[in-house]
């Protein structure tokens, strides 16, 4: 009987191991067969399409970049950028431009409602440009952050950017120019001399500017050939969009000013506190925004850290060496974290005028002192009146009387309660034994005055 039950057991762990093989092998045939993502098509057509949205940025580029290089791994037959920004930077842009040209697979532009600005310039670097009918494409003046227009150097250099855009896929290159350059005259697409051009849909077709209208995805698709290809819709991930807002020009120098400022407050905060977390971490975001954008490497945050770690140190081992090389690799951290140099030295210099301007409120206005400076700075004397005494105090002989042993002139020695000491009279004369009462003592300092008996 015993024998049966164990012959038993090992059929049903024998049945069991079958059992889950047999699930492997039954998995691994229905993950042979699974389509590739986006392959579920008929003709083997795929397209990508990315949206191309708010501001140009350094962030867009990122996203832009893996959304393209994502469509040549997976072999799409087209890619569709579908563009509806107001602008933005022209070093992100230009970035996105390089990128688009350089990619083997067919880059399509739609665009929906506005491709202004650097929109224009990165829906030129297409291959082929669609529209919607109330479509826009121009206004792609260079202008500064304060909103003014940009110096002759900059002009220049995005004129040029425009050109070989245009040139690229042999357009006219006068009304690419002219999107940039309110000096050229174009009154046949309502662009005089002192007016940039903005394009309509229909202007853009009679110029050779697009390709086509279309109103929406499907029917574009279906113009192009593509309407029984599978469709792959390319999405911002969230830390993607944590990265175009964090490399947002203006978000970049209030990120640095909260840092600072929330890292010296906390240097008048006892303990660590809200002050500190919102400084360290407005840090992490800037460097996490920045490495997600591709701007900033691993490298540059540990040079970050080694310069917090030498400031630190400073306060252990003063000198002012290691707080220099402190303040320099951060320094130099930020800067390696930006391509725009111009705009991260500004931004360093709104950040620190902030902090100094805060610290010396705090310093004269509150008479706040920095928590960490008691730890370094010595702020106890040895005075009397905590406890300290570096000698004794005779104070048990003021009032006793005694006999001057020497002529006080005005110091020498005098018999006082029957013990010799040294004296010092108020600042008079007092011949030799004379009576002499002891008025003040300070430490070994016995302060005499004599005796007139009436």
């Amino acid at each position: 009987m015993m024998a049966n039950k164990n012959k038993f057991r090992k059929n049903q762990l024998r049945m069991g191991r079958l059992s889950f093989y047999l699930f492997l092998l039954f998995l691994a045939l229905i993950l042979a067969f699974v389509p590739d993502k986006g392959q579920t098509n008929t003709n083997g057509e795929l397209v990508y399409v990315i949206p191309v949205k708010d501001a140009v940025e350094k962030g867009l580029f990122a996203f832009l970049d893996r959304s393209i290089s994502e469509a040549e791994e997976n072999h799409a037959s087209l890619i569709v950028l579908e563009i509806h920004t107001p602008g933005g930077a022209v070093d992100a842009a230009t970035n996105i431009g390089k990128r688009i040209r350089d990619s083997d697979t067919p880059i399509i532009a739609f665009i929906h409602t506005d491709a202004l600005s650097a929109g224009a310039y990165i829906a030129l670097n297409t291959d082929e440009i669609y529209m919607t009918r109330n479509g826009r494409m121009g206004a792609a003046a260079v202008i500064t952050g304060d909103g003014n227009a940009a110096d002759d150097k900059a002009t220049s250099a995005w004129l040029a950017a425009m050109r070989t855009a245009a040139e690229h896929n042999g357009r006219d290159v006068n009304y690419a120019l002219a999107m940039a350059d309110k000096e050229i005259n174009l009154p046949d697409v309502d662009a005089p001399k002192g007016k940039l051009l903005t394009l309509t849909a229909e202007q853009a077709l009679r110029v050779g500017y697009a390709e086509g209208i279309a109103d929406d995805r499907t029917e574009l698709l279906t113009q192009l050939g593509y309407q029984d290809a599978a469709v792959e819709v390319m999405e911002v991930s969230f830390a993607e969009k944590l990265a175009r807002f964090i490399t947002h020009p203006i978000v970049v120098p209030i990120l640095l000013s909260i840092g600072s400022l929330g890292l010296v407050l906390e240097l008048y905060s006892p303990g660590f506190g809200i002050p500190g977390i919102m400084g360290a971490s407005s840090l992490v975001l800037f460097f996490f925004g920045h490495m997600v954008a591709g701007l900033a490497g691993m490298e540059t945050l540990i040079l970050f850290i080694v310069g917090i770690v030498l400031i630190l140190l400073e306060f252990v081992v003063p000198g002012g060496v290691l707080g220099f090389l402190g303040l320099g690799a951060i320094i130099t951290s930020m800067f390696l974290a930006t391509d725009d140099v111009g705009h991260m030295a500004l931004s360093l210099l709104i950040s620190f005028s902030i902090t100094i301007v805060v610290s010396i409120i705090l310093f004269k206005v509150f008479g706040k002192k920095m928590r960490i400076l008691r730890k370094i700075v010595l702020s106890d004397s040895t005075n009397t009146e905590s406890g300290y005494i570096s000698n004794v105090n005779r104070v048990e002989l003021i009032g006793k009387e005694g006999f001057a042993l020497t002529t006080l002139r005005p110091s020498g020695t005098a018999l006082i309660n029957n013990e010799r000491v040294d004296v010092v009279t108020e600042g008079g004369y007092i011949e030799q034994n004379k009576k002499v009462v002891v008025i003040k003592t300070e430490g070994t300092r016995i302060i005499v005055r004599e005796v007139v008996e009436s």
